[in-house]
């Protein structure tokens, strides 16, 4: 099932100076009693309003620890977080979450969990149904409005949670590898549904994933991060004009410059897991 179109965000202003996000010399150690695990060294990242950026790297590098931090659900050791330029303290809505795990109340209807979010922060209800039919038209789920997640297959119930995160309008929209929990034809419809719903609506996107191809296909700029405790090896930019944007994933590989931009990342993961 393909996304279908969304009515575009408003233009953003020019006149912004500064990142949308800054992710600011952010080091993290767990502590338990086994002893202190550094998870983190200093990580730097700054991304522009309205840029898809993509992490990837070695398992157990810190990608969704750095993510986690980002999303103001954990605290970091050392650094700040910044939106706007300014602290941007711990969760709330400028920023939504979409994890690799659906999290969806299993006694909730897809309608009740998507507008869940508008619920308890207050919005009127006429304003909550407007926004909810909104997103069940951009996520293709107007026939299952009334079912519940048990009744889905793990692509819809995916569907569901971008709808949940996208409804409350953040300025921010983060994802802990989203897609790594589906069989790869459905990743593929997602991954290609992602990137056109970006091109339409403008999000400013950080994208944690451990997969190469997706994390070239979908970034404005790919982030490679090193071995644990995990820091900023590279940034690659991808072109946001490139032939391939907007097409099919496996049609990206017919592309020289997708090509080699995926080989060019694997090749700074790949140091990174022999290494280990």
């Amino acid at each position: 099932m393909r996304t279908r179109s969304a009515a575009p965000r408003p233009a953003a202003a020019t006149a912004v100076s500064g990142p949308k996000m800054e992710i600011r010399g952010v080091s993290k150690r767990f502590v338990s009693r086994r002893g202190e695990v550094d998870a983190l060294a200093t990580c730097d990242v700054a991304i522009a309003k309205g840029e898809f950026v993509t992490v990837v790297g070695p398992s157990g590098c810190g990608k969704s620890t750095l993510m986690m931090i980002a999303a103001g659900l954990e605290e970091p050791t050392t650094g700040d977080v910044l939106v706007d330029g300014t602290p941007a303290g711990p969760a709330g809505p400028r920023r939504s979450v979409v994890f690799q795990k659906f999290a969806l109340f299993p006694s909730e209807t897809v309608a009740q969990n998507i507008e869940f979010g508008l619920r308890v922060t207050g919005v009127a209800r006429a304003e909550r149904e407007s926004r909810l039919r909104e997103q069940l038209a951009i996520m293709g789920l107007e026939q299952f409005t009334h079912a519940y997640p048990h009744e889905l297959s793990g692509g819809m119930q995916q569907r569901v949670a971008i709808a949940r995160a996208l409804v409350v309008r953040p300025e921010i929209l983060l994802m802990d590898e989203p897609f790594g929990a589906l069989d790869a034809q459905t990743r593929s419809v997602l991954q290609e549904e992602v990137s056109r719903l970006r091109r339409v609506m403008d999000y400013t996107v950080l994208f944690i994933t451990h997969s190469v191809e997706e994390a070239v296909y979908l970034g404005d700029r790919v982030v490679v991060m090193s071995r644990r405790p995990g820091r900023i090896k590279k940034e690659i930019a991808v072109a946001r004009d490139a032939t391939w944007r907007g097409g099919e994933i496996e049609a990206a590989s017919d592309h020289a410059d997708f090509n080699d931009a995926r080989r060019e990342v694997w090749e700074l993961v790949r140091e990174e897991i022999v290494r280990q």
